[in-house]
């Protein structure tokens, strides 16, 4: 019988787990092939004076003819003229954007595929039409790049055991949510890449000023913040990158993401963090991760994959 050395078989776990990752992830690409919903045929969200143009299911690609496509053409007040973001192209033509390349810092490139562009050189939506031109809120044409870390722990019983689903059997995960500010929905306390930053950083800096309010803090508490998350931080599991049915998206600006699992099994890192909420969140507190939780744009489908990398609770509904 072939035995395994010590090292190899604490490997197994980890090799087990990358493996269900890669599953997973391709499953979850496969299941956003479909078309995008959260990003049609509603109300814009910040402004909902402002309604889209609506899409048909079977109009949303771009390979199928559409003669009466009529979108809305918004880009939200904030975008406008901020520092952030990029010039109306359309308008302002001293600046050339170079699109599906890294642009002066700023990711331009798709994943998985390069993106096609219009006539009038605008990028085009690759999941298809959205009812609206212009970049809504998004302060980029083409890709807006985030990170979301999905940091999670094992729920305890009073007992202070893992606490098991009496339905499925499977102990139960639990994530850090923050309530957004924004739209007040429940969500992973991701955020966007800045130009020239890596997503490592935007993880370990998004989670900090989001859900532990580093934002408001200084000194030996900053210098605290930094080190737990940098230790905690240090592996993780992908579990999805791509496009995102986001209800900011247009035909011309998009949300992509890579949402990393960072999981404490033990309990004895993550698990202790005290959570404070940031300027952008309303609360912050650990969620029970069951098929009843509803969540901003994607976020959802993350946790499920989530649940099922840790072969957790999670009945498919």
């Amino acid at each position: 019988m072939l035995r395994l050395s010590p090292r190899l078989s604490n490997l197994f776990p980890a090799l087990q787990m990358y493996s269900r990752a890669v599953v997973l992830n391709k499953a979850f690409d496969i299941a956003t092939k479909r078309l995008h919903q959260k990003c049609r045929n509603a109300a814009y969200p910040l402004d909902p004076d402002v309604k889209r143009f609506p899409v048909p299911d079977a109009k949303v690609p771009w390979e199928i003819a559409f003669d009466d496509y009529t979108p809305v053409n918004y880009t939200h007040p904030s975008v406008w003229n901020a520092l952030w973001a990029d010039p109306d192209i359309r308008y302002d033509h001293s600046r050339k954007l170079n699109f599906n390349a890294i642009d002066n810092g700023v990711d331009r490139t798709s994943y998985p595929n390069p993106y096609k562009l219009n006539e009038d050189g605008l990028p085009l939506n690759p999941q298809g039409r959205t009812g609206m031109t212009g970049r809504g809120s998004l302060g980029r044409w083409g890709p807006n790049h985030a990170a979301d870390p999905i940091v999670t722990r094992w729920k305890l019983d009073v007992q202070k055991k893992k606490a098991i689903n009496p339905d499925s059997g499977k102990f139960i995960l639990q994530f850090v949510a923050i309530k957004r500010r924004d739209t007040n929905e429940w969500a992973i306390p991701g955020g966007m890449v800045d130009p020239g930053e890596s997503v490592s950083a935007t993880l370990k800096r998004e989670f900090s000023e989001e859900a532990l309010c580093s934002v408001g803090a200084f000194g030996s508490e900053l210098e605290e913040i930094r080190s737990q998350v940098n230790k905690a931080f240090k592996n993780g599991f992908e579990v999805y990158r791509g496009y995102v049915d986001d209800p900011r998206n247009t035909d011309h600006a998009w949300m992509e993401t890579v949402a990393v699992n960072f999981h404490d099994d033990l309990g004895t890192g993550l698990a202790k963090f005290k959570l404070v909420a940031g300027d952008d969140a309303i609360a912050t507190r650990w969620v029970d991760i069951t098929p009843e939780v509803e969540l901003y744009a994607s976020h959802r489908e993350f946790i499920a994959l989530t649940a099922k990398l840790h072969d957790a609770h999670w009945p498919e509904k």
